[in-house]
């Protein structure tokens, strides 16, 4: 009890709120950008450290279980990357829509998707968010498509959530994301295109990690200036390793989609600590020490961590107990998940539609049918 009292003592002592100062925006077609500036509350540097802790913990988990052959086939981590999914999040409202690529535990987990039924569907699990289906690429919840496992198919799917958007007379975006590795490609360019003379609600962001799979942008693409790609469509280039500027750039983009003004472009310029999948190492093309100096230096959870810490946002002690709750849940939910009964077969021809009728699937040959419910 005593303990107790001093700790809430101790918090009252913690300031509200502070200002910080942040990276400026490169810009393209656009005179002004987001503020250098940005204003965090104590309430929301928590919900942020600890979000983006948990992404961290729950990946490192994977990888643990990734390599003792509970999770198979493809699996693409995204730590290092936490600052990019946790400060669109917070950017947006939950009524907006997301659509990304495979390396999606992260958006997952920020769109309201609890740990366990990410564990859960990796390990093909019945209690996993596709009901252990997807696995680590297809991952789905309301308003969050995925999780696309074709590179860049994920783009003009969400020009069309836009455009059902703009149809149906809701102010609300779609932020479409894709990586590096699909820059290049035509259908991207296409829907750029289509996006523009509709004036879609739609926010095209390149997770700049600087490698597509085994290859470095500058050896992928004659110009690195993701940001000026779309052309006739604004742009901006956004520090995606500091959380606040990935926020503020974020609120920027949402408020000029929902001001009628067409689609806008942003690069976030981030890093991923692992390979490009768990097949692969992630050092054949780059070194150790490039790693080591990215999360010595530009780590998004340390910096979140200093700033809160520097400013009296938060103590040490405070951050480290949510270090241990987050470790605790991660290890709950590992439980959970490598205990939880697979999918029956019988299942097997489920959720081809939603709020269809059932009907027969056939199985693996004539003579099996499965019954398909919504």
């Amino acid at each position: 009890a005593s303990r107790v009292m001093v700790a809430s003592r101790n918090y009252a002592d913690f300031a509200n709120e502070a200002t910080f100062e942040i990276k400026k925006c490169d810009l393209h077609r656009l005179e002004e950008g987001p503020s250098t500036t940005a204003v965090m509350t104590r309430e929301e540097g928590l919900h942020y450290y600890k979000t983006m802790q948990t992404i961290r913990r729950m990946e490192l988990k994977s990888d643990q279980l990734y390599k003792q052959k509970i999770i198979r086939g493809f699996c693409h981590l995204y730590d290092g990357q936490e600052a990019c999914c946790v400060g669109l999040e917070v950017a947006i409202k939950p009524t907006d829509h997301v659509i990304t690529a495979y390396r999606a535990h992260g958006f997952t987990y920020a769109r309201g998707v609890p740990v366990r039924e990410i564990l859960a569907e990796l390990t093909g699990r019945k209690g996993g968010c596709v009901k252990g289906k997807g696995g680590s690429m297809h991952m789905y919840t309301k308003n969050f498509y995925g999780g696309n496992g074709i590179v860049g198919a994920q783009v003009p799917l969400g020009a069309g959530i836009a455009l059902a958007c703009k149809y149906f007379g809701k102010n609300e975006v779609c932020l479409t994301l894709y990586g590096d590795g699909a820059a290049n490609q035509g259908q991207i360019f296409e829907t750029y295109n289509m996006a523009a003379l509709w004036k879609l609600p739609c926010i095209f962001i390149c997770e700049n990690n600087r490698y597509g799979m085994g290859t470095s942008v500058e050896r992928a693409a004659a110009s690195t200036d993701y940001y000026k790609r779309g052309d006739f469509i604004p742009g901006l280039r956004v520090d995606g390793m500091d959380v606040l500027c990935v926020r503020e750039a974020a609120k920027f983009a949402a408020e000029y989609c929902r001001a009628g003004k067409g689609p806008i472009l942003m690069e976030l310029q981030t890093y991923r600590y692992h390979g490009h999948s768990m097949s692969d190492p992630g050092i054949s093309y780059r070194t150790r020490e490039e790693i080591q100096e990215v999360r010595s230096k530009s780590d998004p959870i340390t910096l979140l961590k200093d700033r809160m810490v520097n400013n009296n946002l938060a103590s040490i002690e405070e951050l480290k107990e949510i270090d241990v709750a987050v470790r605790k849940e991660i290890e709950e939910a590992a439980q959970f998940a490598t205990t939880d009964p697979e999918p029956p077969l019988e299942e097997l021809g489920n959720h081809i539609y939603f709020n269809e009728p059932p009907f027969e699937v056939r199985g693996p040959n004539q003579w099996i049918r499965y019954k398909s419910v919504s």
